[in-house]
């Protein structure tokens, strides 16, 4: 029942952060199902659930083994060369794009299975030492240098705030994702749209929703506190 409870709860926050700052557009809910089971992942997607989001590779292939076609899959945690084969056409979006040797080895296994992948730019906005992520300045030359891979397809940015109460630094930190977003919308690369705007966890949705945010990923917040 509290799943049920909290994803009401969530989506009546979603709808008056966007009515706060007056927004009309929508704002997708990626449920994050780290060490989630699958029967709550199932109770989930009976509840209007439609996308899920894992950290690592290998509890995204048993999800995806249990759960089928059932729910859009996205790679939200940092992505090794060396696993890339294992979800590349399984994806709907990978969330991490953050370095010219991961892009190159999309590229390759994106021709090899005649798919285009998309991708967000992960960006360490704080520039945390614990988080991956690109800095604000490495972004459009990492962009410039990336298009030439014709199978990519980067639709748009990504970032995890720092773990903190302080409003102003949450604020500070979307912001300058949303310039971001517009400053490579002004450019009008090839291949690139900023379609998303992915930033907003459990304790920070709201604000990040306020801020420009239309993608959020949500764990604890749906299926309570979890022992990882």
């Amino acid at each position: 029942m509290y799943i049920k409870e909290n994803l009401s709860e969530i989506n009546e926050n979603i709808y008056k952060s966007l009515q706060r700052v007056g927004r009309k557009d929508n704002v997708e809910l990626i449920a994050v199902t780290k060490t989630v089971d699958i029967d709550r992942i199932e109770e989930a997607i009976s509840l209007g659930i439609t996308d899920i989001g894992e950290n690592r590779v290998q509890e995204l292939e048993k999800k995806i083994d249990a759960l089928g076609n059932r729910v859009n899959y996205h790679l939200i945690g940092s992505l090794q060369t060396n696993k890339v084969r294992f979800i590349i056409d399984e994806v709907k979006l990978i969330h991490s794009l953050d370095r010219v040797s991961l892009a190159k080895e999309l590229e390759k296994r994106a021709k090899m299975n005649n798919i285009l992948v998309n991708a967000l730019i992960q960006v360490n906005v704080a520039e945390e030492e614990t988080k991956s992520g690109l800095r604000v300045d490495e972004v459009i030359s990492f962009i410039e240098e990336i298009q030439k891979y014709e199978n990519i397809r980067i639709k748009g940015l990504m970032t995890i705030a720092p773990f903190t109460d302080d409003e102003a630094i949450l604020r500070n930190v979307f912001r300058t994702m949303n310039s971001l977003k517009e400053n490579i919308i002004s450019r009008d690369y090839e291949n690139v749209s900023m379609d998303y705007l992915s930033m907003g966890m459990t304790n920070d949705y709201e604000i990040a929703i306020e801020e420009g945010s239309n993608m959020i990923r949500v764990g604890t917040g749906i299926f309570g506190k979890r022992n990882y």
